[in-house]
């Protein structure tokens, strides 16, 4: 048995935060207009899972949401299958526009900050100004509802500027960060056959420029469905590359009026991407309403953001928390945005940034708090007064990182440790304004999300550890992966364990008072300091190399929030594993992925497990590697090569 959390909280909220919360006045709205009392949150979770159709309504309505026509059905579920469930049937909604519902000259819209950049601001006036220019060039490029416009970007106004203008006119919108290499790039937006590219001439990482023009040309020549490329002069003002428009003369692309296109529900809003375990990363496609309706409910009643509050969350365009973050503008928050290191000049820049820009939210992976224990960052002088809650997602917070951010950033913080992904573009697990925080646990299940444990034999169990499943479909769920023929990807990514039930991937226990731990991943997926990485990638890479004709890969879970991710590869005949092919290896992997892809070590093997049916074998290696009996860890009757085990039963845990 695991031991459950300390009993004692590390926060408890007081009865003025409560009564005050957003949560709470939604209970209230509940009670005045549905005649529904509920006497804690679980039994109002209960109800939200059970009632499906009356809960999501009740999001609605209690936020507002604008559709320009009515609906006729909450919820549509044919044969209780999860793909094809129809939300709000008739509703037709556009998600930018319930963004600049809450423009106002009272509070700006963005603040940004960079390497280069100090803090800035950028008025909703501004804002209406450049997303009206850049939506009236989209469409004099011919761009109408369900195209895609694509970007590869760094973390600044400009991507933000660019996903809304796409969105209002109902066409799809699709990123990459910029340190992203050109192969990572084109396996993503290649699916998609974008219309219009809009990229950086590059960025700045800890200190360091690096140009990008060389590798926008060639991702220019790919992709043959472009009609126009927008270069955003990033890096260098003057920076200019042929047949391509400048973001500045976009910017002066006249309209009247920033007009709003109303879609179907169920209308695509953006294309997010997998992280790549098996083939090409899968093209995620989620709904205009039902990411609409998710982050209303994720960021309004669950984080409790409000209007005017300032919302942070360190992040990438190339990982779903900045589609999170945008969302906070849907609550009334002005978006704070950061593009650069975390360690650059010091540990303490983003601390820096918290200060300054009197920040309220502020969020990042658990990797970042771990990195400011393990270094030791002092955060004395600082008084952050204006802070309510920090923010972790990525990976499990341990304990310690729990306690270390109530000894040293603030003791009457409210600590949101969510974990959730790209699959839903939100999180299944996450904050509560009206429950207390235990050290190294998550606090509550939330809202409309039917998550258990499952034990072996698919029963749900609490206080023991458990397959993470959902049981109830949830609107944000993907509508489709792009381009995937009678959804046979979509299925086999979370519903071939158990008919009808989304398996996510992870180790989870949810103890008897609804808070969550999770313990790592249950699958074949990496997680590299909170980044997830495919296999996939890993092996395209790895074995385009000559002398490897075969590899493996696997990540560790350690203690103290560590990570260990040992790459094993089979040479080709004669070769040898040298310091030299592990440098080549390595480059490898770096100039076309990124450092992430990197592994810890590499080691030699005779060859890779397989199964019959030829899939290589991760998972039970990952849980031989663990300690798991390997007789226990796969049944050899299922494999090609059963004797290949062997290495790994007799592999040098002390290695790892």
């Amino acid at each position: 048995m695991l031991d459950l959390a300390p009993v004692k909280p590390l926060w408890t909220p007081s009865r003025s935060f409560m009564e005050q919360s957003n949560l709470k006045k939604f209970q209230n709205w509940l009670f005045v207009k549905k005649g529904l009392y509920f006497k804690n949150y679980h039994d109002l979770w209960d109800w939200s899972v059970t009632d499906l159709d009356d809960f999501w309504e009740s999001v609605w309505q209690f936020c507002e949401v604008k559709s320009h026509s009515l609906y006729f059905e909450v919820l549509i579920r044919q044969n209780r299958d999860f793909i094809g469930t129809k939300w709000f049937r008739g509703a037709t909604v556009n998600y930018a526009e319930h963004i600049f519902r809450h423009k106002t000259p009272a509070r700006p819209a963005i603040m940004f900050q960079s390497e280069q950049e100090p803090l800035k601001e950028l008025s909703w006036r501004e804002l209406e100004k450049q997303v009206g220019a850049v939506a009236a060039y989209l469409r004099q490029s011919g761009v109408v509802a369900g195209d895609r416009v694509v970007g590869v970007l760094p973390n600044g106004p400009q991507a933000v500027v660019a996903f809304l203008a796409a969105n209002s006119l109902g066409a799809v919108w699709s990123s990459c960060s910029p340190d992203f290499g050109t192969t990572g790039i084109l396996d993503r937006f290649q699916q998609i056959e974008p219309k219009v590219l809009i990229i950086a001439d590059g960025y700045t990482y800890n200190g360091k420029a690096f140009d990008k023009l060389p590798a926008m040309r060639q991702l220019i020549s790919q992709l043959p469905t472009l009609k126009r490329t927008v270069l955003v002069p990033y890096l260098n003002s003057e920076a200019q590359l042929p047949k391509t428009d400048n973001w500045k003369d976009v910017l002066k692309t006249p309209f009247s009026t920033l007009e709003f296109t109303p879609v179907p529900f169920d209308h695509p809003l953006w294309v997010v991407y997998s992280s790549g375990t098996t083939g090409k990363p899968k093209a995620i496609t989620h709904s205009v309403g039902g990411c609409l309706l998710e982050h209303l409910k994720a960021l309004t009643i669950h984080q409790n953001v409000k209007p005017g509050d300032r919302y942070f969350w360190y992040s990438t365009t190339g990982w779903m928390m900045w589609n999170f973050s945008v969302a906070s503008l849907l609550a009334g928050a002005t978006l704070v945005l950061y593009e650069g290191a975390v360690q650059y000049p010091t540990m303490n820049v983003l601390w820096d940034l918290a200060e300054k820009a009197k920040i309220n939210h502020f969020g990042g992976g658990a990797a970042f708090y771990l990195a400011c224990m393990k270094a030791g960052v002092s955060l004395q002088g600082y008084k952050f007064n204006q802070l309510q809650s920090i923010g972790s997602t990525g990976s499990p917070l341990p304990p310690e990182a729990f306690e270390w951010i109530y000894q040293h950033v603030k003791k009457d913080v409210w600590l949101i440790s969510l974990s959730g992904g790209t699959d839903i573009c939100s999180a299944f697990v996450g904050g509560c304004p009206t429950l207390p925080v235990y050290s190294g646990e998550i606090q509550c299940r939330l809202l409309g999300c039917k998550l258990e444990a499952f034990d072996e034999v698919g029963n749900p169990v609490q206080n023991e550890l458990g397959e993470m499943v959902i049981t109830q479909p949830m609107p944000s769920m993907p509508i489709y992966f792009w381009n995937d023929k009678d959804n046979q990807r979509y299925r086999a990514s979370y519903f071939e364990s158990y008919p009808n039930i989304w398996r996510h991937g992870d180790w989870i226990k949810i103890n008897d008072r609804g808070g969550i731990v999770i313990y790592g991943r249950s699958d074949a997926t990496l997680n590299r300091d909170g980044v997830r990485i495919g296999t996939g990638e890993i092996y395209s890479a790895v074995e385009s190399v000559p002398e490897v004709t075969d590899s493996l890969v696997v990540c560790l879970e350690q203690t103290g929030g560590k990570y260990f991710m040992p790459l094993f590869v089979v040479l080709a005949q004669g070769q040898e594993l040298t310091d030299d092919l592990k440098k080549k290896i390595n480059l490898q992997l770096r100039s076309q992925f990124s450092p992430r892809h990197v592994p810890d070590a590499i080691y030699e093997l005779s060859e890779v497990p397989y199964t019959i049916s030829g899939k290589k074998m991760e998972a039970p290696v990952k849980k031989i590697l663990m300690g798991t009996d390997p007789a226990k860890a796969a049944s050899r009757d299922t494999m090609r090569n059963p004797q290949s085990l062997d290495f790994f039963a007799q592999f040098n845990r002390a290695q790892v």
